[in-house]
């Protein structure tokens, strides 16, 4: 076992070597511009990104590989879907309904939307991190243009009923973006069966290279219309100009073609090992919280907060093993996971969550380890915590005094 141990794939993954092997030719063999249409060098290009919009096209179960829209991130998704909407349907509508929850990405396009007086409602959510579906219907007004919900948290891995949002918004003829950048090549997407219209991913959480993402833009039934953020030579039908980046392009194909040939198995393997931490975890330490749904879940992912320790503090003592606070994006700010305190998390509690993010490179010989390690720091940290000592001691004082009451009842 190497150490340090990686444990935050959640953040980003490193590139599976079957990825990096099909990206390497493109950085210097084949190094044409997939817009130069006059020579080999562009054909050969443009062949490969259009063999990665095909392979991204099978993962996620879309109609054609042409509704398939390469961007430079799932957060360059995330912005053109949501603006792209507004602006193109401005004269429709100004409504938008998102989540608390939700990606930095998504509440900043609608924050900045609000800001040019569109109108947005942001779901509450269940101590889970559920959605309520009734209360979604509910907020639908004839004014409502989208609907942006995610398909799995990036914090604490709990899955959206994708499908149900889905079947509402075709009831009522307004347009469904999923950010499914956590969900994308780790549980089944499939836009046509969940009645998603635009879809957004990211090639790095899926073992593909940094830089590069997708946004899936539905053709038909209804055909949506975006509005460039991004103005230049109309690449990719006019939505967003730039020249291409092929060998990320070919990488993020190749991730989401191998994802979709080992989902099943990797899933599984992966929710084994998940469950091996978590149950590691329970069994060594006391006052411990699993945050997000216990079962409609991420894989991979295993959100817990640890009471009467500092998040920080615990993740200083564990240099050896990459860990997260929450989320990659929101690591500066020192105040506790929104995402969290939206749950109901309690404020001392959330300041303690820990996210582990287990991928396709971990073993059982790290997790075990993980256990070993956590547990080490935890019950040193919380021995110099004045109040664990007292809350112990208070634990054993009622224990006391319910044995001196159960003594005089017999």
């Amino acid at each position: 076992m190497k150490i340090p141990v990686y444990m935050d794939n959640l953040a980003t993954t490193p590139v599976d070597p079957r990825v990096l092997e099909a990206m390497l030719p493109y950085f210097s063999e084949k190094f044409g511009n997939a817009a130069s249409r006059n020579h080999a060098f562009g054909w050969e290009a443009e062949a490969a990104v259009d063999e990665a919009r095909e392979q991204i096209a099978q993962l996620i179960h879309a109609a054609s590989a042409r509704e398939v829209i390469f961007t430079g991130g799932a957060t360059e998704s995330d912005n053109l879907a949501i603006k792209g909407v507004a602006e193109a349907y401005k004269e429709k509508g100004n409504h938008i309904i998102t989540c608390v929850t939700e990606h930095r990405a998504v509440l900043d396009s609608c924050k900045a939307l609000e800001r040019k007086g569109c109108q947005v409602t942001y779901l509450r959510v269940n101590p889970f991190g559920l959605v309520d579906v009734g209360q979604l219907r509910q907020a639908l007004t004839d004014k409502t243009i989208l609907i942006s919900i995610m398909a799995a948290n990036n914090e604490i891995g709990t899955i959206q009923p994708v499908q149900e949002i889905g079947r509402v918004a075709k009831e009522k003829g307004v347009i469904f973006h999923c950010d499914a950048t956590q969900g994308v090549g780790k549980i089944p997407m499939d836009v046509e069966e969940m009645g998603i219209d635009l879809l957004s991913m990211s090639a790095h959480k899926i073992y593909g290279p940094k830089g590069v993402g997708a946004l899936y833009v539905r053709s038909k039934r209804p055909k949506v219309r975006l509005h460039p953020i991004i103005d230049g030579g109309g690449h990719e039908r006019g939505m967003r100009s730039g020249t291409l980046n092929v060998p990320g392009i070919v990488g993020l194909g190749k991730a989401c073609q191998i994802a979709q040939q080992e989902l099943p198995e990797e899933a599984a393997r992966l929710t084994e090992l998940r469950e091996r931490l978590k149950d590691g975890i329970l069994r060594q330490l006391d006052e411990v919280y699993i945050n997000g749904h216990p079962t409609e879940r991420l894989p991979g992912n295993l959100n817990v907060s640890f009471a009467y320790v500092e998040g920080e503090s615990l993740m200083m003592g564990l240099k050896e093993i990459a860990l997260s606070s929450g989320s990659a994006c929101t690591s500066t700010s020192l105040e506790p996971s929104y995402v969290l305190r939206a749950l109901g998390v309690r404020e001392d509690l959330a300041h303690t969550a820990i996210r582990f993010g287990v991928g396709r490179f971990n073993t059982d010989e790290e997790v075990d380890y993980a256990i070993q390690r956590v547990k080490e720091e935890v019950t040193r940290l919380r021995q110099l915590s004045p109040l664990y000592g007292l809350a112990k001691a208070d634990l054993r004082g009622r224990q006391q005094g319910e044995l001196k009451a159960q003594d005089r009842v017999s």
